[in-house]
């Protein structure tokens, strides 16, 4: 079993395994929290939500989904598994933006998440992937 990733004390978001992370980029991104990965990695997250698109707006509103970059990024960063990643989207679905998951198939797009997090940071590697 492979161990979570773990922020260490010079910002880096690093697998304990490979002893390599995600550059941290700013230092308090909100509350005083440190945000440790890159700006690339959060723009890719973007587009990728933007592509999947659950509400049919990212084409005029390129930052409607921007409120699920952090916790998607630090719940993979923690070494979140798909079933974590699904569990989240279908609740911001549901509940932040009042959409019925059956059909945007959470499931399906946490798969994609995952597989993304894979290659566009693999020191960081999923847990239970």
């Amino acid at each position: 079993m492979r161990e979570k990733p773990a922020i260490t004390a010079d910002g880096y978001c690093t697998n304990t395994d490979q002893g390599q992370g995600a550059e941290l980029v700013d230092r308090g991104w909100q509350s005083g929290q440190m945000r440790p990965w890159k700006t690339s990695t959060e723009d890719d997250l973007r587009r990728l939500l933007n592509e999947w698109d659950p509400l049919g707006v990212a084409d005029d509103v390129q930052d409607e989904y921007d409120c699920m970059l952090a916790p998607l990024l630090q719940r993979l960063c923690s070494g979140a598994g798909p079933n974590e990643i699904s569990v989240f989207l279908r609740h911001e679905l549901e509940d932040h933006f009042g959409l019925d998951p059956l059909g945007l198939r959470p499931d399906t797009m946490a798969a994609h998440i995952i597989d993304w997090w894979k290659t566009a940071c693999p020191a960081n590697g999923v847990a239970g992937a």
